[in-house]
């Protein structure tokens, strides 16, 4: 409890002390405090958790952040706070340790979501040290989680074609076209509106996440399926993917991730998802020698490293250039 008290004292006077009068303050406080006995108030200490929470959720707000986002970021760091019970400014690298190792046994959580975790906290800490809240960060000396690559798979021209051929509905032939010529998110294709489609030049204005907007483009078999699905519809929605049966409302994810699963199911297609159309269009963009920046923008995305993520390289291509090349 005392060392508690006088982290307390050094974060309070951060703003106004350099080093090396942090540490003679600390030196002075240790000795003096050394015949006291010190007790927590209680029932403190939460208003000020809260807050925290509260300041850095606007921060990230103001950065760009989507409200999906910062209601994950909100329930991650809540729940950290509240499995460990610690003011914010008591809180160390092994409380966090402690914490993911626990939550990883508890939940049976994949690598990927400790990793995302540890990144969630590491950038609300990092947010309170560098806003002088706290002295340092715990969570930079734990490093990110070594996850893996695992190769995801994609869609082959004849899965395609056959997704395609038993298509009984034009709005489906239309969405499975959209996503696989676009390579657009589901997220960005069921908030388009009919207006937003340039059939002329073939491309559409989408909004990605953090609200960024970024062109992209279809190809003739998407606009004539497309302008069949459209000229079908009976509906004023402005919408242009809308739920088959009235009131026509406008289709959400959730729609159109439930009516690929089934489809996948009944045609014997191995897990059949929106992103998966995605994935494959960079793929194949790669196999064909598009140039990865140019991809990039494409697909929206901020670093390339991501870029490079979805596509995933055919083996026999890979030969085929080392003999070129190499061999």
């Amino acid at each position: 409890m005392k060392q508690d008290l006088i982290k307390d004292v050094i974060q309070g006077m951060l703003p106004f002390l350099n080093n090396a009068q942090n540490e003679k303050l600390q030196e002075v406080l240790q000795y003096t405090l050394a015949k006291y006995e010190v007790t927590e108030k209680q029932n403190q200490g939460n208003n000020s958790e809260q807050n925290y929470v509260e300041l850095f959720l606007s921060a990230k707000r103001i950065e760009g952040c989507s409200e999906k986002s910062l209601k994950y970021y909100k329930a991650t760091i809540e729940a950290m706070l509240d499995e460990l019970n610690k003011d914010v400014k008591h809180i160390v690298t092994d409380d966090i340790r402690g914490y993911l190792t626990e939550y990883q046994e508890k939940k049976k959580s994949s690598k990927v979501t400790i990793d995302n975790i540890r990144r969630i906290l590491s950038s609300f800490f990092s947010w309170l040290e560098d806003e002088d809240y706290i002295l340092k960060s715990p969570v930079r000396r734990i490093h990110r989680v070594k996850t893996g690559t695992n190769i995801k798979e994609t869609y082959s021209d004849e899965a395609l074609e056959l997704m395609r051929d038993n298509c009984t509905e034009l709005r489906d032939l239309a969405i499975i076209d959209m996503l696989a010529s676009t390579g657009m998110r589901v997220g960005e294709m069921v908030l388009l509106n009919r207006n937003d489609i340039d059939f002329n030049e073939r491309e559409c204005i989408v909004f990605g996440k953090g609200s960024k907007e970024r062109v992209v483009y279809f190809d003739a078999r998407t606009k004539i399926h497309l302008q069949n699905y459209l000229e079908s519809r009976t509906d004023d929605n402005p919408a242009l993917f809308v739920s088959l049966k009235s009131p026509h409302e406008r289709l959400k994810i959730g729609g159109v991730e439930v009516r690929l699963r089934e489809f996948g199911k009944q045609l014997g297609i191995n897990k059949v998802h929106p992103h998966k159309f995605r994935r494959t269009l960079a793929t194949v963009a790669i196999d064909k020698g598009m140039p990865i920046e140019q991809l990039q923008q494409l697909l929206g995305h901020r670093k390339i490293d991501t870029t490079l993520q979805y596509a995933m390289v055919k083996q026999s291509n890979v030969k085929i250039a080392h003999r070129k090349y190499i061999g």
